[in-house]
């Protein structure tokens, strides 16, 4: 009898444990996700959490109620861009806010930066290497000077930046009310169709290439040769749009963040962000955010390599090689990311 006791009562502290531990992994309920949904956005919604930043700039007072003139302007073209992920999320609130928390590995796309309360979500294919390395010269404490210093392969290792799902509950809490998030976006296709011709029509990209060429190779292509089953080097666009848009894509688990959208890897109807920056406007958006953060006037964003990068008319190519299903169901898949961010129906879509 005394020994059956001991047992219950083993069971009830185990059971007490259990309990806390799912409980706190659930409140994630970042209760200022709620103010997505909440019209405070034409004033600075952190104001009175701000007397003690670290920094001698105050970048959200800034951002918010700029006391310059010369950032007024481009403190009205961010609060548009906001406006227009609100908008959107509370449009689409259907679909967009099925998942009402967000768990610590949802947030390991979020960069911080302690020394300048700074977190970043980066997004591949819009400039995330430029942006990786300049982080690692904001945080790196004199280490590095220059971004273009740093070799790319060093600015992708896990262990060079702090990502906020490396922080506890109340630590992550307390950076989304009070740092400045930022995060960069792209037109939807044209990211979609670097992203193919990075991984798939590169040589040396041969990792990606056995981890899903021959996965699509082996589903979507008739009479394969062995040699395309075996090495996956050579899909085709209309072949990895079968893919993406092939249902059995979605039950294997998220999509690779190459060409995940921005919805899904930055949440950003869930975090509130403060400004989003655009590729097409990249150096002028770059520079703003580390004026605004008070970094060092030496440290600027890298030009960038025009010559090579994805244009529209390069993806009009491309979509002219699918059939129009899958340009609908392609469009489906990245809708949000074109509405939350502004980019217009591409004009060579055939949607009817």
């Amino acid at each position: 009898m005394k020994q059956n006791l001991l047992e219950l009562m083993r069971m009830s502290r185990i059971c007490r444990m259990v309990l806390a531990t799912c409980l706190g992994s659930f409140i994630l309920v970042i209760f200022y996700f709620q103010s997505m949904f909440q019209p405070v956005l034409r004033r600075n919604p952190f104001a009175a959490d701000m007397c003690c930043r670290k920094g001698s700039r105050d970048a959200l007072q800034d951002l918010y109620n700029p006391s310059q003139s010369e950032l007024s302007g481009s403190a009205v073209l961010h609060q548009a861009r906001r406006d227009q992920v609100v908008e959107s999320c509370r449009a689409h609130s259907a679909s967009s806010r099925k998942r009402r928390v967000l768990t610590p590995g949802d947030l390991k796309h979020l960069v911080v930066d302690e020394e300048h309360e700074l977190i970043y979500c980066y997004v591949p294919k819009v400039a995330c290497t430029n942006w990786k390395r300049v982080m690692m010269v904001l945080t790196g404490h004199g280490k590095y000077s220059d971004p273009m210093e740093i070799p790319s392969n060093e600015a992708h290792v896990p262990s060079n930046l702090k990502t906020l799902n490396q922080y506890s509950i109340a630590e992550i809490n307390h950076r989304l009310k009070t740092y400045l998030k930022f995060l960069f976006v792209r037109e939807p296709f044209e990211r979609l169709v670097s992203a193919y011709r990075n991984k798939f029509t590169l040589k040396y990209n041969s990792s990606f290439h056995r981890r899903f060429g021959t996965r699509i190779v082996r589903r979507y292509r008739k009479n394969a040769t062995q040699e395309a089953l075996a090495n996956g080097a050579d899909v085709k666009f209309r072949e990895f749009a079968d893919y993406l848009v092939d249902p059995a894509t979605q039950r294997d688990g998220p999509l690779n963040e190459h060409w995940q959208t921005v919805y899904q890897l930055c949440h950003p109807c869930h975090v509130h962000y403060d400004l989003v920056g655009k590729y097409e406007t990249l150096e002028e958006d770059a520079n703003y955010v580390l004026r605004l953060a008070g970094a060092s006037d030496s440290v600027r964003f890298p030009s960038y390599a025009k010559s090579t990068r994805t244009t529209d008319a390069m993806t009009a190519q491309f979509f002219g090689n699918v059939s129009s299903l899958q340009q609908r169901q392609l469009y489906q898949l990245y809708k949000m990311d074109f509405l939350m961010f502004n980019y217009s129906t591409p004009s060579y879509l055939r949607l009817d």
